[in-house]
């Protein structure tokens, strides 16, 4: 056991067999002794084992979300069809393409064969299973219903991956718009213009002044091209390093796009929906609504959302109840508090929280799809007036001494 949870290599060996002939290979083992004596075993006469050099550039396989749920769902398929836990991951592990995955997966399996929860396995990789994924999984290890939970995160990862591609997507469009614009501007700063410098020169009478301003602004972005490239595209670097590292930062941002016309209408829906999918999914599974709520504010993908549910949390815990304190908050809703209202009192708050995620997620969809619809003219209009006011500045000169022949 202990050697079957060190970490495996590859080793290349070359040796001799039993009618003394050289033969060469390679083998994943814990260390070289282990590879001498499976040559051994095999009728080999080892005599040079080294470990496999890492190739110069090597790109890591990354484990995405998809994976997880995937996972997830295929290990709810196997249990419930009576397959031992331990079992069921190993053949996942095997047959899995993504080397990631594959590693994790055994690491998975071993502890588990070790004797540990399937939730503490999990816990070991807070990167891919959060709290809210070991939470689920600890609750069904609990009450037997560890087939009917998997299934359900399943869903639940699904259905926020889809919210947050559709927000991803709409986010997309201003920021390739402020891109595009920055670098059609900086090609024809540098490279066009001058040539009508140049022509310029010769006309000896003095330019309009439109035109002297973009030849000025030219000769700026000659000069300091490098410098202003390193701006833009490092403030932008910094500035997105700064969101994922500073809360200060991230609330300051996530505060203001929410204040943007359409686009913080989508980014409050997306929020609302994360909030209620979550937190109907925890209540669903057993979770005590305060601890769900811990694990709801990490999953908002906002941050004045999250720290808007760890206030909820506070209130709640002191005893208020959970429409009072999510209506104190002024960030949801009345339709929300109604049905989170009618909820509670009846009982049914996972079924009204699931009405609610499954309203907004449409509402998302709607919103994703009235931002393409703005956007899109606007970035034809804004590239278009742009480029043509270089354009028509470019051309002023000779249209004057056009007018004054």
């Amino acid at each position: 056991m202990a050697t079957a949870t060190k970490k495996m290599q590859t080793f290349t060996w070359v040796g001799r067999d039993a009618k003394g002939r050289t033969v060469r290979g390679e083998q994943e083992a814990p260390n070289p002794a282990y590879v001498k004596a499976i040559l051994r075993r095999q009728g080999v006469q080892p005599e040079k084992v080294r470990k496999q050099p890492k190739p110069l550039f090597e790109f890591k396989s990354k484990i995405k979300s998809k994976d997880i749920s995937i996972f997830s769902r295929q290990l709810s398929t196997m249990i419930s069809a009576g397959i031992p836990v331990a079992s069921a991951i190993n053949s996942m592990s095997r047959a899995h393409n993504n080397p990631a995955m594959r590693e994790m997966l055994t690491q998975i399996r071993q502890d588990v064969e070790a004797g540990n929860n399937l939730s503490d396995a999990m816990a070991k990789h807070p990167d891919h299973f959060d709290e809210l994924f070991v939470s689920l999984v600890g609750a069904g290890e609990r009450s037997g219903t560890l087939d009917t939970l998997l299934d359900k995160i399943a869903v639940y990862k699904e259905k926020l991956e889809a919210i947050k591609s559709k927000v991803r997507s709409a986010m997309f469009y201003p920021a390739a718009v402020i891109v595009v614009s920055f670098i059609v501007t900086a090609i024809l700063m540098i490279f066009v213009i001058p040539a009508f410098e140049d022509l310029f020169q010769g006309f000896g009478a003095d330019l309009p002044a439109l035109t002297r301003i973009v030849v000025n602004m030219s000769e700026f972005f000659q000069a300091y091209w490098a410098i202003m490239f390193l701006v833009f595209f490092g403030g932008i670097f910094l500035l997105a390093k700064a969101y994922k590292k500073s809360p200060r930062i991230r609330r300051r941002i996530d505060g203001i796009l929410l204040k943007f016309p359409v686009m913080g209408e989508l980014l409050q829906k997306a929020a609302v929906a994360r909030f209620c999918r979550t937190l109907g999914t925890m209540f669903g599974a057993g979770v005590p609504i305060i601890d769900a709520l811990d694990a709801v504010s990490g999953a908002t993908g906002n941050a004045v959302y999250s720290d808007a549910t760890k206030e909820i949390q506070k209130q709640v815990t002191s005893g208020q109840q959970l429409v009072v304190a999510m209506e104190s908050t002024r960030l949801f809703p009345s339709m929300v508090l109604q049905m989170v209202g009618t909820g509670e009192e009846t009982g049914e708050l996972e079924n009204m929280l699931e009405k609610v995620a499954d309203f907004y997620e449409g509402e998302v969809d709607d919103a994703v799809e009235a931002l393409s619809s703005l956007i899109e003219p606007f970035i034809i209009v804004f590239l278009g007036g742009l480029i043509g006011t270089l354009v028509i500045a470019m051309y002023l000169p000779i249209f004057k001494m056009a007018a004054a022949i």
